[in-house]
């Protein structure tokens, strides 16, 4: 039966033993069809055992639409691909938040307020100084993330949600080039007014005290691009540890600074990290892409190449087409030469046109054209996931904000099946 044909009408039958359950049917706008389970262990005293979650609906939600098979990503119903040829990151931004593209006078206020509130608190600076030259930037990111629940504290349900809202957006910048010149040793250089967003961050960055630098226009339209595309991507690892930590009712902040750690493993954010260094082993080894190529199409190498391919699109990537221009502008206008850069454009150029990867759907990914942009524009491998969190945090805020409004919606509390010792007795020390 294809989806078309299913109603709100119709249910599934279980069949536990002897017993028949009927469960009902749930339908989304795009006509996804969920069967709904959670009433099951209510009448049946069994659950179901999905590893994963990977076939579990935690949520209902609003906000983003993606079809793996399609290649389609949408956010509140508007195609990536309008969105990234004609909005910005801030509209896009309000766009997933509050549910709806702004008017010129929400457009406005929105903007100033990001860029009024992009300062973070002077004592904020000895918590910088507190942390190890060496530490990653994105354990520097997420302690002070929750620490902001400290400046901003919640008075019970007494608190301006959408104040807390635009303060993360504003200061995560902030917060994050201070991370990045943490680890460098320079000194941190403080938000400008009279920037945008993308361009005040870059500036944040690179900018030193005694020299001027003005923000190339191909790095803040490149970087705005970027936070675009990574701004939400429905029920990822990291949003729903945002969700589920918020279902406790824990503040913006400590749910927030949760999605970062989650983002941090390289499973999920820090796989642009794994394509150059991946690059960078090719390199070291000669510089035979020819030979990884080789590799990838044999089982018994157990060599992967790292950004081709997606778990959820069985198709193209859309962001990825995006991407892909983005990265032929970026270091045409730069004029980067570096053999990392090369080696991935090699790479890309076999696999667009390989049979061995076209069968299987191996298309260059996200991930992929997002490694090769920072690293043309002089962002370092550790820094990467943390391009990643800014980008992501307008879906995070969206999605954590949806749960809080959702009404009758409960603490997140999996089942498990249980596989260890049956009942035994305490063994006193002296007898074991």
């Amino acid at each position: 039966m294809s989806n078309q044909n299913i109603t709100l009408t119709d249910t599934a039958k279980l069949f536990i033993s002897d017993k028949e359950y009927d469960l009902p049917i749930t339908i989304g706008t795009e006509n996804e069809v969920g069967i709904d389970i959670s009433q099951l262990r209510n009448k049946s005293g069994a659950i179901t055992f999905d590893s994963g979650y990977g076939n579990t609906g935690s949520c209902q939600s609003a906000i983003t639409f993606i079809d793996g098979e399609k290649g389609i990503l949408q956010y509140r119903g508007y195609p990536i691909e309008e969105l990234a040829g004609k909005s910005n990151f801030i509209e896009t931004s309000f766009l997933l938040i509050f549910g709806h593209l702004p008017n010129k006078k929400e457009l406005e206020r929105f903007q100033f307020q990001l860029t009024h509130h992009s300062l973070i608190h002077e004592d904020m600076k000895k918590f910088f100084e507190g942390f190890p030259p060496k530490a990653h930037p994105m354990g520097i990111l997420s302690a002070m993330v929750s620490s902001l629940s400290a400046f901003y504290p919640e008075d019970g349900y007494n608190v301006d949600v959408e104040l807390n809202i635009v303060r993360l957006l504003a200061k995560l910048k902030t917060i994050a080039a201070f991370s990045f010149k943490k680890s460098v040793g320079q000194p941190y250089i403080y938000p400008r007014n009279d920037l945008g967003y993308a361009s005040d961050m870059i500036h944040m960055m690179f900018a030193v005290p005694s020299e001027a630098y003005e923000v190339p226009k191909v790095v803040e339209e490149a970087l705005d691009l970027l936070l675009i595309l990574h701004a939400d991507h429905e029920q990822n690892c990291s949003t729903s540890t945002v969700r589920m930590v918020g279902s406790s009712e824990a503040n913006l902040f400590a749910s927030i600074s949760a999605g970062i750690c989650a983002l941090w493993g390289p499973l999920h954010g820090g796989a642009n990290q794994e394509v150059i260094q991946m690059l960078e082993k090719i390199k070291n080894d000669g510089g035979d892409y020819k030979k990884y190529i080789g590799l990838a199409k044999n089982k018994e190498s157990k060599f992967k190449l790292m950004g081709f391919g997606h778990r959820v699109y069985k198709n193209f990537d859309p962001r990825a087409k995006i991407l892909k221009a983005s990265a032929d502008r970026v270091l045409k206008e730069l004029g980067v030469t570096d053999p990392l850069l090369d080696i991935a454009k090699n790479l890309e150029e076999i696999a667009l046109k390989d049979d061995f990867f076209i069968e299987r759907k191996l298309y260059p990914n996200v991930d992929f054209y997002s490694g090769i942009i920072y690293r043309a524009m002089g962002i370092p491998t550790n820094m990467f996931t943390v391009m990643f969190a800014l980008g992501r945090l307008p879906g995070w805020i969206a999605q954590w904000k949806e749960m809080r409004e959702t009404p009758g919606a409960r603490i997140y509390r999996p089942r498990q099946i249980y596989i260890g010792d049956t009942k035994r007795p305490y063994i006193p020390l002296e007898k074991r």
